[in-house]
């Protein structure tokens, strides 16, 4: 049984969360030695080695459901292989943004005998028989980021990511706070029930009235478009909240297109986001460590199968949400630039 959602920073499980993180880094100082030596890093998915563990080599691949050009995947991988690179592991990823597709790959994953498979749930039910399959193949599986709810139900040894309601709840509060009065909620990939928590959060504690809008993400002049229209379809909108960083800029452009004052908050962080947090054109983010997300990961498959050990003891791990605004910028800059937040 799941454990009640909480507000993050605050319950036993955060501190529970935030031990099991300290064992990790503990553990793999322990480990590691002076660091790794990476091979080169093919853009098809290819292998990444490492020599900074004694284990023996293990294979572990990645599936997501990342559509092209979001820029928040491509930072979840990096976390993915740098703990790859420490922990021995040739690391394998691939993407498809349809569901079918994802399913594809992770039994791509599967005939390949791989030792264990990072998955994300955004579409659950599309995965759950490819991941029986995976247990019956003694496949460990970690899911990241999205469907935590469903986790644990289709044999997953954890989850590491956000609660999405949660963190929507958080930026609703926000706004409130703000004194916003109509929320325009853009979700940029149909049918992720990540994405639709997120708003679904908003809407539960925020005051005024919150509306969803649907856009192709992976079409960004048609996504801003849509949102531009909006816009100067109905001026009551005075905050737009923005579900993935490329949506945010997306945003700020359509705003200004449609000469629009409403305040743009968004989840997700990227470079171009801490520059728009910097220049105020963004009011604040959701930051879900997406780095950590990914390093996390690798590093728990590689705990289960060289030590048994289950990272959260088989409880969501949370890496978010916190919000960060202006104030945050010199900080996140520092790591935006190495490609880490």
């Amino acid at each position: 049984m799941r454990t009640p959602r909480t507000k993050p920073g605050t319950t036993p499980r955060t501190a529970r969360t935030a031990a099991a993180l300290v064992a990790v880094v503990a553990l793999a100082a322990g480990c590691s030695g002076s660091g790794g030596k990476d091979s080169e890093d093919k853009a098809d998915g290819g292998a990444r080695s490492g020599t900074g563990v004694s284990t023996p080599r293990l294979k572990i691949a990645m599936v997501t459901h990342s559509g092209d050009g979001d820029t928040f995947w491509d930072i979840v991988r990096s976390g993915a292989k740098q703990a790859a690179a420490k922990d021995n592991v040739a690391f394998l990823y691939s993407n498809d943004k349809e569901a079918k597709g994802q399913a594809e790959l992770v039994q791509a994953a599967i005939d390949k005998k791989v030792d264990g498979i990072i998955v994300t749930l955004a579409k659950p039910e599309a995965m759950r028989a490819v991941l029986g399959k995976a247990k019956a193949a003694g496949i460990p599986v970690v899911s990241v980021n999205s469907g935590s709810e469903f986790s644990q139900r289709f044999g997953a040894l954890g989850h590491i990511g956000q609660e999405e309601a949660v963190a929507g709840e958080a930026v609703g509060t926000r706004l409130a706070q703000e004194g916003r009065k109509k929320v325009l909620c853009v979700i940029h990939e149909q049918g992720n029930v990540s994405l639709e928590q997120r708003c679904a959060g908003v809407k539960k504690t925020f005051k005024g009235t919150v509306e969803n809008l649907n856009v192709d993400g992976t079409n960004a002049p048609g996504s801003q478009s849509s949102i531009e229209a909006k816009l100067q379809a109905d001026t009551a909108v005075d905050a737009i909240v923005a579900l993935g960083a490329p949506v945010a800029a997306l945003a700020v452009k359509a705003k200004d297109d449609a000469g629009s004052k409403a305040e743009i908050a968004t989840f997700d962080l990227n470079a171009e986001v801490v520059r728009r947090l910097k220049a105020k054109e963004v009011a604040f983010a959701v930051d879900q460590q997406p780095y950590l997300q990914g390093y996390l990961a690798v590093d728990e498959l590689w705990l289960y199968r060289t030590n048994g050990n289950v990272l959260g003891g088989g409880r969501p791990v949370l890496t978010g949400p916190a919000l960060v605004t202006g104030k945050d910028v010199p900080q996140l800059e520092k790591y935006t630039a190495r490609g880490t937040r």
